[in-house]
C-alpha cells in the first residue's frame, strides 16, 4: 500500500474526524490487556528522532511490536507550515496502532496539532523527556516535567475536547527527587492522561548509565490507586529484558528505542538482527518512498553491525553515495532477495560466494 503524506489543510477544507478506536487499535486497551491475552506486557516501539519513519514502523510491527510511535514532531512548525506537514508525517492504512509524538509548549498549538493529526493516528504522546538543550530552552521536552501546571493544562484541554475518542500519553523522565515525579504523575492522572511512559533517567543522566528501574517501581507503587497504566522505558535490548523490566517494576508495558534501531526483531526473541529484517526494511523503504538516503543507509548500518558484519564491509557500505549504488552493492556482496518467493526467510547473513 502506497504511503500518503498528511497534506496542508486549507481553511475551506474540513478536517476529518478522529479515527474510530476499536480493541485491536486502541493503544490503551492493548496496554491494559496484553498481560491477560498474551501473558506478557505490551511491547512498544518508542519514538526516535529521524528514525521512526513509516518504513521502520512497519518493520517493527512485523516483529511483534504492539504499538509504534512516530518521531517527535514540533507542533509550532507543523500547524503553521505546509512543507513541515509534508515532511514530518507519512502514514497509511496499515500504520496502526500509531502514536504521534509531539513537542509542544502551549495549549493552543497542541489543540490545533491534535485536530490535524487525529484522523491519522490512534493517539498522541506529549514529549516531556527530550533533554536536548535547544528544546528545553523552548519549554519543550524535559522542561515540561518542571512545569507541571502547564503540562496538566495541556492534557486536560485535549481530554476535555476528545474524551475517549483519542488517547493521550505523556513520556517523562524522573526528577532527582522521586517524590516530585510522583506528584507530577498523580497530577497527570487527575488531568485525564490515558497512560504515562517513564524513562528511568533524569534530564542529566547519560544513556551510558544504567536506567533506574528502582525509581520506576517506586513511582508505580505510589500511583497505583490512580488506575492509570505505566510503561517503562530504558535499557531494553533483548526480549528477556521485556519480562525482567515488567516483573521488577510492575508496569503494564515496556518500550524499547535504541535496542530496536539495532535489532528491529528484538520483540520476537531474536538476540541479534536477522537477515529477514534487512530484506523487509529494503522492501518498505522502496515501496513507501520518502526516506532520505542517509537515513536508509544508517538503518542498514545499525542492523548489519548488530549482525556482526565485518568492519571492512561496513566501512565500504558507508562510502556509497546513492540508493542505486547501494542496491548494486547488496547484490554483489549478498544473496539479496526481493519481495516474492524465498524473500525474508534467512536469519544469517547470506554472503555471496565468489570464485
Amino acid at each position: 500500500m502506497q504511503s500518503r503524506s498528511v497534506y496542508e489543510v486549507k481553511k475551506q477544507v474540513s478536517i476529518p474526524k478522529p479515527k474510530l478506536l476499536k480493541p485491536e487499535n486502541d493503544p490503551l486497551h492493548i496496554i491494559k490487556t496484553r498481560k491477560f491475552t498474551h501473558g506478557r506486557p505490551a511491547m512498544i516501539a518508542g519514538p526516535m528522532v529521524r528514525y521512526s519513519k513509516l518504513p521502520f514502523r512497519q518493520l517493527c510491527r512485523q516483529y511483534d511490536a504492539d504499538i509504534v510511535y512516530s518521531p517527535m514532531i514540533l507542533a509550532r512548525e507543523y500547524v503553521r507550515n505546509g512543507n513541515a506537514r509534508l515532511a514530518d508525517l507519512s502514514t497509511n492504512g496499515d500504520d496502526t496502532p500509531l502514536i504521534i509524538q509531539v513537542g509542544v509548549n502551549n495549549v493552543a498549538d497542541l489543540l490545533k496539532f491534535v485536530e490535524m493529526v487525529a484522523p491519522y493516528c490512534d493517539g498522541v504522546g506529549i514529549n516531556c523527556g527530550c533533554p536536548i538543550k535547544e528544546q528545553v530552552r523552548e519549554g519543550i521536552g524535559c522542561a515540561l516535567i518542571y512545569n507541571a501546571d502547564l503540562l496538566c493544562q495541556m492534557v486536560s484541554a485535549v481530554k476535555s475536547k476528545y474524551g475517549d475518542s483519542l488517547r493521550l500519553e505523556t513520556k517523562i523522565r524522573i526528577h532527582d527527587d522521586l517524590d516530585q515525579t510522583v506528584l507530577l504523575c498523580k497530577s497527570l492522572c487527575d488531568a485525564g492522561v490515558d497512560w504515562i511512559t517513564i524513562h528511568g533517567r533524569t534530564r542529566t543522566t547519560r544513556s551510558s548509565q544504567p536506567v533506574n528501574l528502582e525509581a520506576i517501581r517506586y513511582i508505580v507503587e505510589k500511583i497505583q490507586d490512580k488506575k492509570v497504566p505505566v510503561v517503562a522505558n530504558g535499557d531494553c535490548f533483548q526480549r528477556a529484558d521485556v519480562d525482567d523490566i515488567a516483573e521488577f517494576t510492575k508496569v503494564d508495558g515496556v518500550m524499547a528505542v535504541r535496542g530496536l534501531l539495532a535489532n528491529p526483531a528484538l520483540f520476537s526473541g531474536y538476540d541479534t538482527c536477522p537477515w529477514s529484517c534487512v530484506e523487509k526494511f529494503w522492501y518498505y523503504a522502496i515501496e513507501y518512498g520518502g526516506l532520505p538516503y542517509q537515513l536508509l543507509q544508517h538503518h542498514l548500518y545499525c542492523m548489519l553491525e548488530n549482525m556482526g558484519l565485518e568492519r571492512k564491509l561496513l566501512k565500504e557500505m558507508m562510502e556509497i553515495k546513492s540508493t542505486g549504488e547501494l542496491i548494486d552493492w547488496f547484490d554483489t556482496r549478498f544473496n539479496f532477495k526481493r519481495f516474492g518467493d524465498g524473500w525474508a526467510q534467512s536469519t544469517a547473513i547470506p554472503y555471496r560466494q565468489h570464485n
